[in-house]
């Protein structure tokens, strides 16, 4: 499956962004999808998850902020991210899994998209 992030942007802090991860090749709807991100000078981090079957999981900082779905019928997953803050901002990027896997851990994660890029003014 390819991915493509996109959806990036600047916005001030207390602001919303949606951000959409398209994919295409196989079957979306058989994979599980990821939303991770890397700030300036520090790691990549897992931020959202959403299982095939429905689950959700969130990093603590972005719990009841942010909300990540999908549209299977448009081979889409989205991160919707709400009350924005500075410390947010950061390249973010999907990824897509279709076997059981730690979802917090990036190396389990076989498909990534392209990074969108986040500003949050403060």
């Amino acid at each position: 499956v390819q991915l493509q992030a996109s959806g990036g942007g600047l916005v001030r802090a207390g602001g919303s962004l949606r951000l959409s991860c398209a994919a295409s090749g196989h079957s979306f709807r058989r994979y599980s999808v990821g939303w991770f991100r890397q700030a300036p000078g520090k790691e990549r981090e897992f931020v959202a998850y959403l299982h095939l079957s429905g689950t959700t999981s969130y990093a603590d900082s972005v719990k009841g902020r942010f909300t990540i779905s999908r549209d299977n019928a448009k081979n889409t997953a989205y991160l919707q991210m709400n009350s924005l803050e500075p410390e947010d901002t950061a390249v973010y990027y999907c990824a897509a899994q279709a076997s059981s896997i730690r979802f917090r851990d990036q190396s389990d994660w076989g498909y990534w998209g392209e990074g969108t890029k986040v500003t949050v003014s403060s």
